[in-house]
């Protein structure tokens, strides 16, 4: 097993009363392994500093150095954590890690202003945080990516819109009603006003219109990791099941899955004036595709296009 295939990091894991390890924050992670000599004993400053309980939250923080392997299933929290953190700094591309079982280490945690904390103790923590004015922000497992990583180059409308173990390249804008999960993102400088679910990638220069949905592997059912190409667009509301190509465009409001039927118009008819039908699953990742709704008999087409998809406004994701 290479180097490379390894991440390391100090980091400050949260443990509730109950020994629960409700989160870790690594800093500065990086590739590797831990540096030989290097004592755990003594972290960085900035990190050993904010190494002390929090009675606010009924918490302890404490200062700790791992190092996993990016092929083996996460094995504890702070392990599962490295890997999310790994993703959002950009040191391991979606799909290229393991994350077998990664829900059963990430307990479910009150995500509030100051902090995690355990949702059993929330209750009874309430009084106290009402007149600190500590606000609960959400009920998850995942927490939101800029409560712990500030992607360089990227702009995001929403941050609760954005999950920690989102992979945002240079020039990607997320706007306030676009989506980006755990294991998934974008290549390049992307504009995204859609969903990206878990295990999907967007191309550079890609277009992922407003309301738009590209279906995940946890949501699909299925094992197809979908990928977008680059200079695609994904029309507003319009949704996909399939990979798509370069250059392609899905028109807005239409959704195509795997097993949808589409008709490939640019073939010639046959005798009787029909054209082959075939499900879009065969089309997945063709580039150069066009699919539309035919405005007469609402069925699904598919033809050839020359050029480029679309071209993103430079100023905008510069």
């Amino acid at each position: 097993m290479t180097d490379e295939r390894w991440i390391w990091g100090f980091g400050l894991a949260t443990t509730a009363a109950d020994g629960t390890v409700l989160d870790t924050w690594y800093p500065s992670p990086e590739a590797g392994r831990i540096p030989p000599g290097l004592d755990p004993e003594m972290p960085p400053e900035e990190i050993g500093r904010w190494a002390t309980p929090d009675a606010r939250r009924d918490v302890t923080v404490d200062a700790i150095v791992i190092e996993i392997d990016l092929d083996a299933a996460p094995m504890s929290t702070s392990d599962a954590y490295l890997r999310l953190h790994a993703l959002s700094h950009r040191l391991v591309a979606p799909n290229d890690l393991n994350l077998d079982g990664v829900f059963a280490h990430l307990p479910n945690v009150a995500w509030t202003t100051a902090g995690p904390v355990h949702p059993d103790a929330l209750t009874r923590l309430r009084p106290s945080f009402v007149r600190e004015g500590i606000q609960v922000q959400s009920l998850d497992k995942f927490p939101r990516l800029l409560d712990y990583v500030t992607p360089a180059g990227v702009r995001i409308g929403d941050g609760s819109r954005v999950r920690l173990g989102a992979y945002l390249s240079p020039g990607t804008t997320v706007m306030h009603e676009g989506f980006v999960n755990f294991n998934a993102g974008t290549l390049g400088a992307s504009m995204v006003e859609g969903r990206i679910s878990q295990g999907v990638v967007v191309g550079d220069g890609s277009d992922i219109g407003g309301g738009a949905s590209i279906m995940g592997t946890l949501s699909g059912g299925g094992t197809h990791k979908v990928a977008i190409g680059a200079r695609t667009l994904l029309g507003a509301n319009a949704g996909i099941g399939v990979s798509l190509g370069d250059d392609c465009i899905v028109e807005a409001g239409l959704y195509v899955t795997a097993g949808s039927r589409v008709t490939l118009v640019d073939e010639p008819a046959g005798a009787d004036g029909s054209r082959r039908v075939v499900k879009a699953a065969e089309l997945s990742g063709v580039s150069g595709l066009l699919f539309r709704r035919n405005s007469v008999s609402g069925a699904i087409e598919v033809s050839l296009r020359a050029g480029v998809g679309v071209t993103l406004n430079e100023a905008l994701h510069a």
